[in-house]
């Protein structure tokens, strides 16, 4: 495994979730970390369920029938462990009459992130995204148990 390329995938990163956008006709992508999916019987790989298949650390997937690609990162933490760097199209932009949908753009059979909806709005009139909500994780606690006297 190449760690510069994990090392750089993870400072591509650096925020569990953020926007991205690309130009400015172009569409929006988002990215998060998430725990990976992975099979007991391939603990070093990652369960990629939209390919029904296992993915090494640093490569890549599309998400087909999505629209999205994820990458098998390892964490730095000790003991490492296996996460999925998530990348889609986001949440739908709240309803705006004078924005809609731009169908000749829009290609949905297209590979990511050419795949995302394309909207046009009206002059002076912008689209806006739902908030997200980020969960901050939780820290694992060391398991106790307790004895009856």
């Amino acid at each position: 495994m190449n760690k510069f390329l994990v090392i750089a995938l993870f400072l591509a990163v650096a925020f569990a979730e953020e926007k991205e956008e690309s130009k400015e006709d172009g569409p929006k992508t988002y990215r998060r970390l998430i725990p990976a999916d992975v099979l007991r019987d391939f603990p070093g790989m990652c369960f990629a369920s939209t390919r029904c298949a296992t993915v090494e650390p640093g490569k890549s997937w599309d998400l087909t029938p999505f629209c999205g690609r994820s990458t098998c990162v390892v964490s730095e933490d000790k003991p490492p462990r296996l996460l999925e760097l998530v990348e889609d199209c986001g949440p739908l932009p709240l309803a705006n009459p004078k924005c809609k949908l731009d169908e000749d753009k829009t290609n949905k059979t297209a590979s990511f992130p050419y795949c995302c909806p394309t909207f046009s709005c009206e002059e002076g009139a912008k689209l806006e995204y739902p908030e997200i909500p980020t969960v901050a994780p939780v820290p694992e606690e060391p398991a106790t148990t307790t004895t009856k006297a």
